[in-house]
């Protein structure tokens, strides 16, 4: 598949449910639904810029092999994490005023990304794939898919069927890393796959375990 679309529909899948797509839908109830896209088409240009650029750069380093085994792995763990779920702290749930909303929402969005799943899938594809294409499709695919949700979510005037959402885009990540994986890795001995289902068995409990009560009440607290 061309670098821009396989950039467009895996960030267009990464953004479903994530955490800066309820930033997104947040926003758009207090702003015009144009004045937040535009801000967020802004924000995401200018973050995946950095983030197709940390992939390039990695990319031209290391073995291919390597790169399109470990990119797998991360892909897998995208999909746990999206199995998982974000949600908003009171302090992304509320509207702030007091500057133009096109940069309340152009900062508001580029802060939410950093380190965010979708900057980190960027990054991930960059390393296999040309800067330029990736670059551009990821950020079209973030657009595309906040965009869907915001007018979507108006339309319904309710929730979007979140846990479905979940369930398919996960899935979808964990077949692209799995085939990642044995693209690169097809060539690699059997200590290296152990290894490898570790990490990614360790992975999958981190991200998917009942938090304990202490961290419940250290959520409450914060």
């Amino acid at each position: 598949m061309d670098a821009f679309w396989l950039s467009l529909v895996m960030i267009f899948i990464a953004e479903l449910g994530d955490k800066t797509q309820l930033v997104a839908l947040t926003l758009a109830t207090c702003y015009n639904t144009g004045v937040v896209l535009w801000g967020i088409f802004w924000a995401t240009l200018a973050i995946h810029v950095f983030s197709a650029g940390i992939g390039w750069f990695i990319g031209g380093r290391l073995p291919v092999e390597w790169i399109k085994f470990v990119a797998g792995i991360a892909f897998v763990a995208f999909g746990f994490w999206t199995l998982r779920g974000d949600h908003l702290d009171e302090e992304d749930e509320s509207c702030k005023t007091g500057i133009h909303p096109f940069w309340l929402v152009f900062t508001t969005f580029f802060m939410a990304e950093l380190g965010d799943k979708t900057m980190l899938s960027t990054i991930t594809l960059a390393s296999t794939k040309p800067f330029l294409p990736v670059w551009l499709g990821s950020t079209v695919g973030m657009v595309i898919s906040d965009g869907l949700a915001i007018i979507v979510g108006k339309m319904l005037h309710a929730k979007l069927p979140e846990k479905a959402i979940k369930i398919g885009a996960s899935l979808i990540f964990f077949v692209f890393g799995v085939y990642s994986m044995y693209e690169g890795g097809a060539s690699f001995g059997i200590a290296i796959w152990l290894v490898s289902a570790f990490v990614i068995a360790v992975t999958g409990f981190l991200f998917l375990r009942k938090p304990s009560l202490t961290d419940r009440k250290q959520d409450f607290s914060a």
